[in-house]
């Protein structure tokens, strides 16, 4: 049984950091590209950043030089380090792995920045 369990959410005052990380099982974590997605109130789901087996990341240009994501293969984890958060970086983030045609996604975890 395939699981991504995401933890690290919470309130946090802009300017301020946060850290969500995802712990992987059931799936032969090495393989996979791991990404972090959110979606804000009434918005739809967004990519914020992604790194593949390799290591080679990509940010969305919202978050480009503030938030940085990260992966343990020996810990199946990924992780999402925020900086100088914003208001409009709230959301629900959630943890995303795929591989070939194969996609899985967290439960998510929510990210509130107050002004």
């Amino acid at each position: 049984q395939v699981q991504l369990v995401e933890s690290g959410g919470g309130l946090v005052q802009a300017g301020g950091s946060l850290r969500v990380s995802c712990a992987a099982s059931g799936i032969i974590f090495s393989i996979y590209t791991m990404a972090w997605y959110r979606q804000a109130p009434g918005k739809q789901r967004e990519l914020v950043a992604a790194i593949t087996s390799g290591g080679n990341t990509n940010y969305a240009d919202s978050v480009k030089d503030r938030f940085t994501i990260s992966r343990d293969n020996a810990k199946k984890t990924v992780a999402l380090q925020m900086n100088s958060l914003k208001p409009e970086d709230t959301a629900v983030y959630y943890c995303h792995a795929s591989w070939n045609t194969l996609i899985y996604w967290g439960q998510g975890t929510q990210v509130t920045v107050s002004s």
